[in-house]
């Protein structure tokens, strides 16, 4: 078992997801998931990471890793998340679809749980790109061209947030995503705890902020105000193409769709090197950048009950390096 760190407050790397009745909390060289049964017992599940870079060095280099850390992170929490569900008991679970049987049934187990977790990614995506590009790129055209093309990208990604908002509400009014988002306050003040030194326990953990500067909601918030200049760029330098210019309709927003999601890894690139550099600083300027994300937490997180905390606690313990100081960010 890896020893607590006793040391004063400190910025660690470690980062975790909310699950189903659970906990994913990923550490410097392993993860952990624990998920608390209908017994009131934890189910634990640890594996080793083998990071890309390793082989990979080229995938560490600023930039590129935000994009390579960022989908490799997606498949593993899309892959806890399956494996959180799974553990519901029988006469709770959703009947299986004739689609997923039909999955099993070609391709077996094993190989079905990756299809459905590959079809789950990829329809996730899809979803995102038509709420989130598709739909204020339609707004866009629509929006009179009189008010100067600036102002029209401005009032996109304003447009952009405010959707994004509205269904981080409508997600919030559903109960399950409720709880989803209280074992997210119970990682938030794990984390918290760990990183002030104080004894992992469920009394010190409460006295924590749920609120914290390096979490992903914080990521997705600032991957849409950095869009808003990225892609306000994007379309100044397109403007001065003749033959783009002549676009009208829905060649001219097919045009714009493909340029946003080409440019999306650069987006996320950027995004992620800021994160990094918010979550190493403690000062005015790191607090302006962090405070948009913080504020949506009013949303993504709930306040835990004990057990929350307690699956929060022994998730964070399984990750937590042998070396005193390995995992400081």
């Amino acid at each position: 078992m890896a020893k607590e760190k006793k040391s004063c407050s400190f910025k660690t790397s470690i980062g975790g997801q909310a699950l189903i009745e659970g906990i994913l909390m990923r550490g410097v060289d392993r993860q952990a998931i624990v998920c608390r049964l209908a017994d009131g017992s934890f189910e634990t599940k640890v594996e080793e990471l083998h990071l890309i870079k390793e082989k990979h060095p080229t995938l560490g280099w600023p930039l590129i890793r935000g994009v390579v850390n960022f989908v490799d992170s997606m498949a593993k929490g899309m892959k806890a998340l399956t494996w959180s569900a799974e553990l519901i008991p029988e006469d709770e679970q959703e009947q299986p679809s004739k689609l997923d049987k039909w999955i099993e049934e070609k391709l077996g187990s094993e190989k079905a749980e990756k299809a459905v977790i590959a079809i789950a990614m990829v329809l996730g995506i899809c979803l995102a790109v038509g709420l989130f590009v598709l739909l204020p790129a339609f707004i866009f055209e629509l929006l009179p061209k009189s008010i100067g093309l600036v102002t029209r990208c401005i009032l996109e990604g304003l447009i952009r947030i405010v959707i994004f908002l509205i269904y981080m509400y409508l997600c919030t009014r559903l109960d399950d995503v409720k709880r989803m988002f209280a074992y997210h306050g119970a990682e938030h003040k794990t984390i918290f705890c760990y990183e002030h030194g104080l004894p992992l326990t469920v009394e010190n953990v409460q006295k924590q902020s749920r609120f914290h500067p390096r979490c992903g909601t914080s990521f997705l918030v600032v991957i849409m105000i950095i869009s808003i200049f990225v892609v306000s760029f994007m379309t100044w330098v397109l403007s001065l193409i003749p033959s783009i210019t002549a676009l009208t309709g829905i060649a001219a927003a097919l045009v714009r769709v493909l340029s946003k999601l080409i440019l999306l890894p650069v987006i996320v690139g950027i995004t992620y090197e800021i994160n990094r550099w918010v979550g190493r600083h403690d000062n005015a300027f790191s607090a302006v950048l962090a405070w948009p994300g913080k504020q949506l937490q009013h949303l993504t997180t709930n306040e835990p009950d004990e057990g929350m905390m307690e699956c929060a606690i022994e998730a964070l313990k399984l990750v937590i390096p042998e070396e005193d100081g390995a995992d400081e960010w």
